[in-house]
Parts: C-alpha cells; structure tokens; sequence
C-alpha cells in the first residue's frame, strides 16, 4: 500500500483533487480512499489530508499517514509554516508547486524522487485563478507512475472542464522530475 500526505491552502482544490486521484485509481481497477483533515475551515488556512493506494487490496486502515511514501505541497510557503516533512519515509517521492530550484527548498536528503512544477502560474495564467490542484494531478502522475495519466485527464475534465485539461496537460509537460542518485 502507497501513502500520501497532502499539503495546502483552503481554497486550492486539496481535497476535490484527492477524489479525483481517487477515482482514476478506480477506474484503473486499483483500490484508493481519501480522508481530508480540516482545522480552520476558511480559505487560505492550511488543510491536509490523507490519501492511501493499493494495488490488490481493499484498504480497511481509516486513520491519518503518519510515514508517508510521498508527500504533495500545493502550497511551498507551507514547507517553512507546518510539519510538512515529519515522518517522509526513506526513498519516498515529494511533489511541489513551486518557482524555486531544488537546492533552495531545504528537502529532506531522504526521498527517491522529487518533481517541482509551477502549477499556481499555469493556473493563474489559463484560469486566473490560484487552484493548482489539476496541475499537481500531473505532477502526481509523472513523478510517481501511480496512475494513468490518460484516465486522470479525463477525470479533470470531467470535474472541471476543458480548461483544467489543459492546466494539467501543460504541468505535465512543465513538471521537472530529479531522481536521486
């Protein structure tokens, strides 16, 4: 079983995008449940969930990821504000939506893989909007091979619509994947 812990503002599509991770899973065939976390419920408070992937098992475990396999920040203002890296397991992935290098965001020398994309940029600039999830979906689907991406695409657009599609057909390409060595 594959573990996710997310990380983002209120307002930045979290937990729509968890359920769309989720169904894609599903439609794969593959077993994935989504349990979000909320403290302040206003936008722009920090939110987290949780977020669990096997691929022969029904998933019974209901509580939070305490060691996650791969941890995905919407927001990299976040990694300097909350916990983000407690518990990251050895050669695990983490994805982030962020302009700076990866020698600038202070990582943990432990992970497999680690993709940065611009997903607020992509966002704002095809729906004026800072919602990066569509963006990070793509992430998520290039850095870890977790999923189809093609069953993903569908599924963002038929949550959100064309533009979205194009949101996280761009991050895909966009998305700048460094494999530790």
């Amino acid at each position: 079983m594959k573990e996710i812990r997310l990380h983002g503002r209120g307002g930045q599509g979290l937990v729509t995008g968890s359920q769309i991770i989720v169904k894609s899973i599903i439609e794969e065939g593959k077993y994935a449940h989504f349990i979000p976390y909320f403290g302040v419920e206003r936008k722009g408070s920090p939110v987290f969930g949780f977020l669990r992937i096997d691929e022969k098992n029904d998933i019974r475990e209901k509580c939070q990821v305490y060691e996650p396999d791969c941890i995905i920040v919407l927001d990299d203002t976040l990694i300097s504000l909350v916990p983000v890296f407690d518990g990251f397991r050895d050669e695990g992935f983490l994805l982030i939506n962020t302009t700076k290098n990866l020698e600038d965001l202070n990582l943990p020398e432990s992970y497999q893989k680690v993709g940065l994309v611009d997903a607020t940029g992509i966002s704002l600039r095809i729906i004026k909007r800072n919602i990066p999830n569509s963006a990070m979906l793509a992430c998520f689907a290039k850095t870890t091979q977790w999923c189809d991406f093609d069953i993903l695409l569908d599924n963002i657009e038929e949550m959100f619509g064309k533009e979205n599609r194009q949101i996280a057909l761009e991050a895909y390409e966009k998305t700048v994947v460094y494999t530790k060595k």
